[in-house]
């Protein structure tokens, strides 16, 4: 019988790639829960800005979702991608008053995250992550041992 071994190898890249995703997972969550929170709050709004509740709910799903995505590890690279369009949207829609210092700073920040999740989308959510323990699983029911043939 042939086994292919189970191997997985702990990198310090894991723990970084954990940690990173954390940290910018949090900050959709977060603000995701805190729209749903305060809904009609944030509907009022977003109304002020033309931008109507059908929008509103997406966006809520999409930072809670893509963002418990990017925390959890699950479906990563889709996650990244969707917020870091939604980072790159916001800055470019919302933040382009340059002659106000907060809404530069804003600009900026929606940009430094959009590569923060670029980068994942190519790296990849790491060792600690669903994604990996789902492929070492699949992995593992793919083994296939050689059993002699009849003679």
């Amino acid at each position: 019988m042939s086994m292919v071994p189970n191997t997985w190898k702990v990198r310090l890249s894991d723990f970084g790639l954990l940690a990173g995703r954390l940290l910018l997972a949090l900050v959709f969550v977060h603000e995701g829960f805190t729209l749903a929170l305060h809904f009609e709050g944030t509907v009022k709004a977003m109304a002020q800005l033309g931008i109507g509740v059908s929008l509103v709910v997406t966006t809520i799903a999409l930072q809670i979702g893509a963002g418990l995505a990017v925390g959890l590890g699950f479906l990563t690279r889709l996650g990244a991608v969707a917020l870091g369009l939604f980072c790159v949207a916001t800055a470019m829609l919302f933040h382009t008053n340059f002659g106000n210092h907060n809404e530069l700073l804003h600009f900026e920040k929606d940009l430094a995250i959009a590569g923060g999740m670029f980068t994942l989308v190519i790296v990849g959510a790491g060792g600690f992550s669903l994604d990996a323990w789902v492929r070492r699983i699949l992995q593992g029911s793919m083994r296939v041992s050689t059993l002699p043939s009849p003679r």
